[in-house]
């Protein structure tokens, strides 16, 4: 493992405030969330893997706003058809059970038939993909350009990424780290420094300090620590973005 399976501080929180500009559709038999930029291009696309909180989050759809206000057309796919977690969930939650019943076998074919839509529906030429912490095993998983899959990656907080996946990936990667992490600690963090050494593509790490897992997602905007490194964390995408995909 290059980061720890999920554990509860992946659903724990603070819900932020604002009106999603998006709509949510229907895709196969999983719901989709979907935001255009102002253009209403889908040229240049977005592919957001939410973390266990799923699509109808509103922090997740306002950061999809966010991308899209940044030029990118935004596509949001439930991965756990219609079983995500609620947030703050209380204690006895079985998280270990729900896992195992969220594996990749059910969560590939979402992400498969999502980056077809992308690629055949919306005609994208270039595909970049967010992952936060649930969904970032998910962006290592598909994170071939040569494929048609994904083609340049962004990583906030993963957990439950495989170091065989992270090898395999070719595509580039950027990865906001959180100082306080029992998920992607230190050591995990080195583990991917070095396995991304190896691989020849294009890669940024980013550690900010004075928050946990979760910030870039889930952080408390009334913390001004945790508000500045939530902003810079999505700054960083749309520039790794702007990089490696246009817009």
């Amino acid at each position: 493992m290059t980061s720890y399976p999920p554990g509860a501080c992946c659903y724990q929180g603070v819900k932020h405030e604002g009106q999603a500009t998006g709509s949510i559709s229907k895709l196969n038999d999983f719901e989709i969330y979907t935001t255009y930029p102002v253009d209403k291009s889908t040229e240049n696309a977005i592919l957001l893997l939410t973390d266990v909180i799923g699509h109808r989050f509103i922090n997740a759809q306002l950061i999809a706003d966010q991308f899209a206000a940044n030029g990118y057309f935004v596509l949001i796919p439930d991965l756990f058809h219609g079983d995500s977690v609620p947030l703050n969930k209380p204690e006895g939650f079985d998280f270990g059970k729900w896992k195992a019943g969220h594996g990749p076998e059910k969560v590939d074919p979402i992400v498969k038939a999502s980056l077809q839509e992308l690629r055949n529906k919306y005609n994208s030429k270039k595909i970049g993909a967010v992952g936060y912490c649930f969904g970032a095993k998910y962006v290592v998983r598909h994170l071939h350009p040569e494929k048609g899959e994904i083609d340049a990656g962004y990583l906030a907080h993963p957990s439950f990424v495989d170091a065989d996946e992270f090898k395999a990936l070719t595509g580039p990667v950027a990865i906001s780290a959180a100082e306080t992490d029992f998920i992607f600690p230190t050591e995990k963090r080195h583990e991917s420094e070095d396995i991304l050494k190896t691989l020849g593509t294009p890669y940024q790490i980013n550690l900010y300090s004075g928050v946990e897992h979760g910030f870039a997602v889930r952080g408390d905007p009334k913390n001004p620590v945790t508000r500045y490194a939530k902003e810079s964390a999505f700054l960083q995408a749309v520039q790794w973005f702007k990089e490696h995909l246009g817009a």
